[in-house]
């Protein structure tokens, strides 16, 4: 799904402005990371993306539509616990479908698919939802998402309160998203070192207002800019920076820690 926003303002009554003049396109197949300092308007953005808020002026647009159909969008809040409602995964996954009108007489093939997808075995279909780890919780909300296999998917902070196992499960899930399902993906985060390794494209907010845009290595690599609004480059980024600083070794772009090692490696041997 591609998304085009334009002239998009947003404020409640009797309040200033919470976002003012964004103009955004996201392009369909894409990971786009939305980032800034607390307060910037991150979430409000997402949801009036998704339909939660109405813009107090402006539009979006979905595939150059003004109007989306609910099952074209899944959400993933911060806390998944206060997205379920059932006894069990199993009641959670097959609700999230019946609501959003998916055909029932192949759910039970449906809720095994997604359990692959997330890499979550069948026996935890019999759990409650509430009781379930961190971990176990975000990839349920996300299979109850998958269930009815929306276009789009938002992911606010999708790896907080997750140990780094589980963060490197849901990096490799993200990407997999795209690349195999090929699903739009919109990430809210503070992480931006998480964001350096999943995203293509880049939206930096700054007290409710669009201040830097891109993919990301020409984003992350401004470093200047960056610090200018609060937010610190990710960690790789520094690395390479101190690099070339302190050895006039100059390195390429890199994703993983692992392969600027090897970079390094290369120029010294």
């Amino acid at each position: 799904m591609e998304i085009k926003i334009e002239n998009l303002y947003f404020k409640y009554t009797d309040t200033n402005y919470i976002l003012e003049d964004i103009n955004l396109m996201i392009k369909n197949n894409t990971i786009t990371g939305i980032i800034g300092s607390n307060g910037s308007g991150k979430t409000t953005l997402v949801d009036l993306i998704d339909g939660l808020l109405k813009p107090t002026a402006g539009t979006i647009k979905y595939n150059n539509m003004d109007v989306f159909d609910s099952k074209e969008i899944g959400y993933l809040f911060q806390n998944p616990k206060n997205q379920f409602f059932s006894r069990t995964v199993k009641q959670e996954l097959q609700s999230s479908a019946i609501i959003n009108n998916y055909k029932v007489n192949i759910l039970e093939k449906r809720v095994l698919d997604v359990l692959k997808i997330v890499n979550l075995n069948q026996e935890i279909l019999s759990k409650n939802p509430l009781m379930l780890s961190n971990s176990e919780a975000k990839k349920v909300a996300l299979a109850s998402i998958l269930m009815y296999n929306p276009k789009l998917i938002i992911l606010d902070e999708p790896t907080l309160n997750l140990d780094d196992k589980s963060k490197l499960e849901f990096v490799k899930l993200i990407k997999m998203l795209k690349n195999r399902y090929n699903k739009t993906v919109i990430i809210v985060s503070h992480d931006i070192d998480l964001l350096h390794k999943i995203v293509d494209n880049v939206v930096v907010l700054f007290r409710g207002k669009k201040v830097l845009e891109g993919n990301k290595y020409d984003v992350f690599k401004n470093t200047k800019n960056l610090k200018k609004y609060g937010l610190l480059p990710p960690k790789i980024i520094m690395f390479s920076n101190k690099v070339l600083n302190k050895k006039n070794i100059k390195l390429g772009y890199r994703d993983d820690i692992n392969d600027l090692i090897k970079d390094i490696y290369r120029n010294v041997y």
